[in-house]
């Protein structure tokens, strides 16, 4: 539950990376806020794991705004089914989230998508942050370009089907981003 206590903290920026290149992205990113040239009054957590898996080379298309702001599709599914879902992944669990989009694939005629959430606390704090610019400006609600919406939001408003969230933490790290989920959202943990 440590992620969970790192989210109650507004000083901490927490992460729970898969792969080795994220980590080198969010590394970097805290060196630049802790000590640029501007340096914020923040520390960043991250988990990193002894589990033994591949860890592969950074993605084409990739989208590091997503990674550092909490969310970015890691592997869109190969080919289109008769059914659609979106697999929200963190840290560890990305191997089995991968093994379990490709089971859907070939048992379930499932195209799902996987996504790796390096931060559900980041995620949560800027659906907070909307959510406050909202209650203090009502005018800017709305569905127009301009309207102010959850980076989890935007990141999954045109994937279909389900969002199923795994990751090696208890169930409320995942629930963290409920609100702003688009999607019917299902979350599973390790509790």
């Amino acid at each position: 539950h440590s992620l969970l206590l790192a989210s109650t903290n507004p000083a901490v920026v927490a992460y729970d990376p898969a792969f080795a290149y994220e980590i080198a992205y969010i590394i970097e990113d805290g060196l630049r806020r802790m000590y640029g040239q501007d340096p914020e009054n923040v520390y960043y957590y991250m988990t990193i794991y002894n589990e033994p898996y591949a860890q592969p080379a950074e993605p084409e298309n990739f989208d590091p705004e997503g990674l550092l702001r909490g969310i970015y599709r890691y592997r869109k599914a190969p080919e289109s089914r008769s059914n659609v879902a979106q697999i929200l992944t963190s840290g560890v669990a990305m191997p089995e989230a991968l093994r379990a989009a490709d089971l859907l694939s070939a048992d379930w005629d499932v195209a799902a998508d996987v996504w790796s959430v390096t931060s559900w606390g980041e995620l949560n704090r800027d659906g907070i942050g909307v959510e406050k610019e909202l209650l203090r400006h009502p005018e800017r609600a709305g569905s127009g370009p301009d309207a102010p919406q959850a980076y989890v939001t935007k990141a999954l408003r045109d994937a279909g089907g389900p969002a199923v969230a795994v990751s090696d933490w208890m169930r409320a790290v995942p629930e963290l981003i409920r609100p702003w989920v688009p999607n019917t959202y299902v979350t599973l943990g390790a509790d």
